[in-house]
């Protein structure tokens, strides 16, 4: 019972999360196509990501590189795109450059270079966005905002990585709109990219928004939702 009542709890609530960017798509006069949403399925279990998938989510990301190795092995069975939006370590990422979709939390060179080494070693081209700190908090992780474009510039000459955007986290409050702001700001610093040329391939993807502000993000451009909370719950425990 308890399964079957987790599983159609995770059915509607996808549901409802659909339907929510697609009517705040059309009030922000987007094309609901442009926006992904990313199941954000950290310390929820191997089922939970399976039911999610049943519903019609193909794109799962991941915050611990054994969690999601341990997962993806679980899993194997489903096509599932394993995307990384957590703080990525060198030394972790042989583990997941086969077979990562997009590395969402790169803001440093030394991980920029270290994933196109692996990269190169598996043959492929490995998807990331580059994590900006648009609030600054001193609690997250990522390049300060005057930093983003030159720290783009400098890593844009590897081969085996494709910037694809950039990422960020809103600021920690209880009132999505004060998320605004942070969102303006990577918008504009993409627009900015775009305009100098800096890439091969223009920055098409911009990670932002989750479950308490993905309106405004929509609202500012975003193109992949990370969404958890208003998928799976409230967390409680880690529980692969």
């Amino acid at each position: 019972m308890a399964i079957f009542q987790s599983s159609y709890m995770i059915n509607q609530s996808i549901s409802e999360i659909k339907s929510q960017i697609s009517n705040f798509s059309k009030l922000a006069n987007r094309n609901e196509s442009e926006i992904s949403l990313l199941a954000i399925s950290k310390t929820f279990s191997s089922e939970f990501v399976e039911e999610a998938f049943n519903s019609g989510i193909p794109d799962f990301g991941e915050n611990y590189v054994q969690e999601l190795l341990d997962k993806k092995t679980k899993l194997q069975h489903l096509k599932i795109n394993w995307h990384f939006v957590g703080h990525l370590q060198s030394n972790k990422v042989k583990f997941i450059a086969p077979f990562v979709e997009i590395i969402h939390s790169v803001d440093s060179k030394k991980i920029a270079e270290e994933i196109d080494f692996r990269a190169k070693k598996e043959n492929r081209k490995i998807k990331i966005l580059i994590e900006v700190n648009t609030s600054d908090e001193k609690s997250k992780f990522g390049v300060k905002p005057n930093c983003a474009i030159n720290f783009i510039s400098e890593i844009s000459h590897l081969k085996n990585i494709q910037i694809n955007g950039l990422m960020t986290i809103g600021p920690f409050t209880d009132n999505p709109e004060n998320s605004r702001p942070a969102f303006k700001k990577l918008r504009a610093l993409m627009d900015e990219a775009n305009n100098l040329k800096l890439t091969t391939e223009p920055l098409i993807h911009l990670s932002m928004g989750m479950s308490h502000d993905f309106k405004i993000a929509i609202e500012e451009g975003a193109t992949i939702l990370r969404i958890g909370t208003a998928i799976f719950g409230k967390r409680t425990k880690k529980d692969v």
